[in-house]
């Protein structure tokens, strides 16, 4: 059974930047697609950067366009999110989520996964 755990989480200002990881047990990341997702108080859970297990088809979401990446360690099964000038409406819970790569052919990338990690929070402030 796969395993996800997220960390890096924690408390930024304005501005500032934070680097999430994401460490995978039990599958390789490199024969799934990966996604982060967030969920803001009171809000829906939302995809913000996917990438299919191919790596051609990329998935961002526009708030987070030109300020997250994503990148994968192969050698360690880890992926990171990147964030920079974050922003105080990008406080959320951040969760990482992987999807075999036949589930593509029932759903579109990014609006569910299979797997999650129990998700890290990033608090930013004004």
């Amino acid at each position: 059974e796969g395993r996800l755990v997220e960390s890096g989480g924690g408390m930024v200002q304005a501005g500032g930047s934070l680097r999430l990881s994401c460490a995978a047990s039990g599958f390789a990341f490199d024969d799934f697609a990966i996604g982060w997702f967030r969920q803001a108080p009171g809000k829906e859970r939302e995809g913000i950067l996917c990438i299919s297990s191919s790596g051609d088809t990329t998935y961002y979401a526009d708030s987070v366009k030109g300020r997250f990446t994503l990148s994968i360690d192969s050698a360690d099964n880890t992926v990171y999110l990147q964030m920079n000038n974050l922003k105080p409406e990008d406080t959320a819970v951040y969760y990482c989520a992987a999807d075999p790569p036949w589930r593509l052919l029932l759903r579109t990338l990014c609006d569910d996964m299979d797997y999650w990690g129990k998700g890290t929070l990033v608090t930013v402030s004004s």
